[in-house]
């Protein structure tokens, strides 16, 4: 199964409306590819080139956004973990864990409470 076959069965099926079509909506394979490049080259999106054929920045952009909120990415990656589990391919050795994964279990340090600054007489200079 290709990369492209396990991302398209995770995305939402868009009808496309019946008495108000507007534009045709690009093609989600080029929205991915644009999303890929831009993420690749680390450009803005704005300056994603429109002769690439992945559509303008900002659709780009939109699809991605969508996609997260739909939780497309999360069930991507949990695919993947789970088929290189099945095919014994992890190698938790090198496995990195940040807080962004994973909370503090004791809550880390706390902080100290910073002190007000208030305005008041100044020094007499006499």
């Amino acid at each position: 199964m290709s990369f492209w076959q396990r991302i398209e069965s995770l995305l939402p099926k868009v009808e496309r409306r019946y008495r108000h079509p507007g534009r045709k909506r690009i093609d989600d394979r080029k929205a991915l590819c644009g999303i890929l490049f831009v993420l690749y080259t680390a450009i803005p999106w704005e300056f994603l080139p429109q002769e690439l054929g992945f559509g303008s920045g900002m659709t780009c952009w939109r699809r991605l956004r969508d996609r997260h909120q739909a939780g497309v990415w999360d069930r991507l990656h949990q695919m993947l973990l789970a088929e290189l589990h099945a095919a014994d391919q992890l190698n938790w050795s090198k496995a990195v864990i940040d807080n962004s994964q994973i909370g503090a279990m004791k809550g880390g340090p706390k902080t100290v409470r910073a002190r007000l600054i208030e305005a008041g007489p100044a020094p007499s200079t006499t």
